[in-house]
């Protein structure tokens, strides 16, 4: 009866539930890059290095040897061995010999775990009593792997994981022979056993992992492989040659993720250690060769558009420099972008229909309101295409198309894409579209990802564990974000990088200059990645040569270049081309749709019934008198008039031309009705659809039942542009027809004008029934 109830205790002892052995205990936590690289090692909440291995990932060759040199009856004693114990005693107390403590493992796995003093008897025999208590409560099993977890390494370093890492740099599972005895030996009296300046092997531990190696033949099978390692010497590497990748980047994690007692202590982050280290060398490199202009900082981020993940951060050039508060994170600062977010004015320009990539803007002196902006060089270009207007970043284009947005207006995008912080949009007024709010790298770089995404908004990724966004937040539509970027494409590079010829890969870049001189900037989009390049003082101190163009672009470029050179194979990811754009002729100097008297015709890209084009008044033909040279009112006789082909520019860009030495023919003075437009023959006349009348047209045909235009024109027209509400539909022959789908109810105005100008419009009512 005494047997079953002692074995009954036993049992309840087991089956009560207890803690798991790690609880408790702080550890470090292991960063990889996305290839499995590590990167760094943090030290636990109590100054040690700690890493929770479970027992099934540890060799068991480390397994075999410690159980060889600690405790061969592990499996079999209670928790204590009363021979060696008593071996111990006689040795240390009666024999006068060197103290020995004859502990087993879990002898010394309580000694850690309540941290007793067992260099007396009553703590030696306390040790036994907590050792019990664990053999009663925990498996065998459990207590190997506590004491493989907690055991000490030498220096700070604890567990067999951490001590693995650190030394062999490797996991505990792929341990050879003699790593495996080196780390079963070194618990005994770790800080004697290891140069901590050198980390070579000294003599001792070499010594007593050869003795240990000789009781390992004597009970396992040796072969010649094995003992042929032991005659090559081992190198044990220190805590402070451990890695130390990316710093900015893994404290920004720690910061995300606070540190706290668990026993998942691996984090596989979205880092390439690869680009990384390029970038580091680029930012280095640049600062040495600009030191003398003054340049001591810079920072860069690299984000992978496909999932978004942060490839490269160099938050500061130097993270152990004080003079430049190197270890100020700069990707996450807070700074005036300049001109780097304007190509998003021009896609919400050309998304809400003010504008298309080569419609013509002035840049001119201008007012809006009490807001009278200047460009960067105080100067006026005149009239400039869209592209140009961004390209050359001409304030006064940029200033007049955010002008014109609504809803949402460039604050109301901004806000939507999640810019932190931003004060009230009458805070800032027009002078946010010229880097009045303040923005991180990290912002900028989702913003020129959404681009390269096709419009849609997604948030960066650190860890391979950050979920993907499922559901997609569009910001803008494909066409406008495509045509953006195609904007950018045709930005030319500076001609002072270290490029031997340029990139076959292209590159939609901007850059931006913040009030002041205070920070310079070049971002953009190159293969599959976007980059952000900063330079300037995180004391926010002003210096002439922060100009984006002139400073930020060629680290911008030379990083781009070395990854280009280092990565051959590097290919812009595919994307679908947007489905409703479409290309069509311009006439180039009004970016309207041509006449027959346009000088220079192009093209552009354009998204039917949302682009705005009309058709060219720029280039007009006007009858003059052969002998006078006066305007020739009508009627015409043929032999005494002639036709010449003028330019009619607007007063402000008249002006414009005039200053900058290129004065344009002024236009004869007219004192006819037509104003000097030749304007014989019939314009259109519009036949479908009717004027005045209601048409209904259900919508359960989706798409299919559409309105047919049409027109009689004269015999010398050729093509027909249609105008719905003042928007460009699209163009037919004049003897041809062209179809229209409205999405809404309402009143629109249909207009038809050829090619000579000459135009015809109704009012029809559209009603969409189900």
């Amino acid at each position: 009866m005494a047997v079953f109830l002692l074995v009954l205790i036993m049992v309840a002892c087991r089956l009560w539930p207890h803690p798991p052995l790690s609880q408790g205990q702080p550890f470090s936590t292991v960063y990889y890059d996305r290839q499995g690289t590590l990167m760094r090692i943090t030290l636990a909440n109590d100054d040690r290095y700690r890493l929770w291995t479970p027992l099934e990932q540890v060799s068991p060759l480390a397994v075999k040897s410690l159980l060889l040199h600690e405790d061969r009856g592990f499996y079999y004693n209670p928790g204590f061995n009363p021979f060696s114990l008593m071996r111990g005693f006689w040795r240390s107390y009666i024999a006068g010999g060197k103290m020995q403590g004859g502990s087993t493992i879990t002898m010394q796995l309580a000694r850690m775990r309540w941290h007793l003093n067992t260099r007396t008897p009553s703590g030696k025999f306390m040790q036994v009593l907590r050792a019990v208590q664990l053999e009663l409560s925990y498996s065998k099993h459990d207590i190997l792997e506590a004491y493989l977890n907690n055991a000490p390494y030498g220096r700070n370093i604890e567990s067999i994981g951490a001590a693995s890492l650190i030394y062999f740099n490797k996991a505990p599972k792929y341990l050879t022979l003699p790593e495996a005895m080196t780390l079963a030996v070194l618990p005994q009296s770790p800080s004697n056993r290891i140069d901590p300046k050198t980390g070579v092997v000294g003599a001792a531990l070499t010594q007593a992992r050869n003795r240990l190696f000789l009781r390992w033949q004597a009970h396992y099978a040796t072969d010649s492989s094995q003992l042929s390692l032991f005659r090559l010497p081992l190198a044990m590497r220190q805590p402070e040659r451990m890695p130390y990748i990316a710093p900015h980047f893994i404290e920004q994690l720690r910061q995300q993720n606070p540190q706290v007692i668990r026993t998942d202590t691996r984090i596989d982050t979205t880092l390439d250690a690869g680009l990384q280290r390029l970038t580091e060398r680029q930012v280095n490199a640049f600062i040495t060769r600009n030191t003398n202009r003054g340049i001591h900082n810079a920072a860069v981020l690299l984000v992978d558009t496909r999932d978004m993940g942060v490839r490269a951060l160099v938050g500061s050039a130097d993270y152990y420099n004080r003079a430049i508060q190197g270890q100020v994170n700069g990707t996450n600062a807070k700074r005036s972008p300049g001109s780097a977010l304007k190509p998003f004015i021009y896609a919400l320009g050309m998304e809400q229909g003010v504008l298309h990539p080569m419609t013509i803007l002035k840049d001119v002196p201008s007012a809006f309101g009490a807001y009278a902006p200047e460009n960067f060089d105080r100067r006026f270009l005149g009239p400039v295409t869209a592209t140009d207007a961004l390209n050359f970043s001409r304030n006064i284009p940029a200033v007049y198309v955010a002008s014109q947005l609504r809803q949402p207006t460039f604050y109301q995008f901004l806000r939507l894409s999640g810019i932190a912080n931003m004060s009230g949009e009458n805070h800032y007024g027009l002078s946010l579209v010229l880097g009045g709010g303040e923005v991180t790298m990290q912002e900028l770089a989702k913003l020129y990802a959404l681009l390269a995404n096709r419009g849609v908004l997604q948030p960066l990724r650190m860890q391979k564990s950050d979920p993907r966004q499922t559901v997609p937040v569009r910001l803008l539509s494909e066409e406008a974000s495509f045509m953006t970027l195609d904007m950018l494409r045709q930005h030319r590079r500076p001609g002072d990088t270290l490029a031997q010829a340029p990139s076959s890969l292209p590159v939609y870049w901007k850059t931006g200059t913040s009030w002041g001189f205070r920070d310079a900037w070049s971002v953009g989009v190159f293969g599959p990645y976007v980059l952000v390049v900063w330079e300037g003082n995180f004391d926010s101190k002003g210096n002439n040569v922060f100009v984006g163009a002139e400073a930020a672009a060629p680290l911008f470029f030379n990083i781009i270049d070395n990854i280009n050179a280092s990565y051959p194979d590097l290919q812009e990811p595919e994307r679908p081309f947007p489905k409703r754009l479409k290309r069509v002729d311009i006439c180039l100097a009004s970016g309207d749709l041509p006449t027959p008297w346009c000088q220079q015709k192009g093209k552009t890209w354009f998204i039917p019934g949302k682009s705005p084009i009309k058709v060219d008044t720029v280039y007009r033909p006007v009858r003059l008198d052969k002998l006078t040279g006066e305007v020739a009112c009508p009627p015409y006789e043929k032999d005494e008039t002639r036709t010449e082909v003028f330019e009619f520019w607007p007063s402000d860009l008249a002006n414009v031309f005039a200053q900058a030495g290129l004065p344009k023919r002024k236009p004869p003075a007219n004192h006819c009705k037509d104003e000097g437009v030749d304007v014989s023959g019939n314009p259109p006349r519009i036949t479908s659809p009717l004027k005045n009348t209601t048409y209904t047209l259900r919508q359960s045909l989706q798409g299919r039942d559409r309105i047919a235009f049409n027109a009689v024109t004269d015999a010398d027209s050729k093509t027909v542009y249609w105008f719905v509400d003042d928007i460009y539909l699209g163009s037919s022959a004049s003897k041809s027809a062209i179809n229209w789908r409205p999405i809404n109810n309402g009143q629109y105005r249909i207009r038809a004008v050829d090619d000579h100008g000459r135009a015809d419009s109704r009012l029809v009512n559209i009603e969409i029934v189900n």
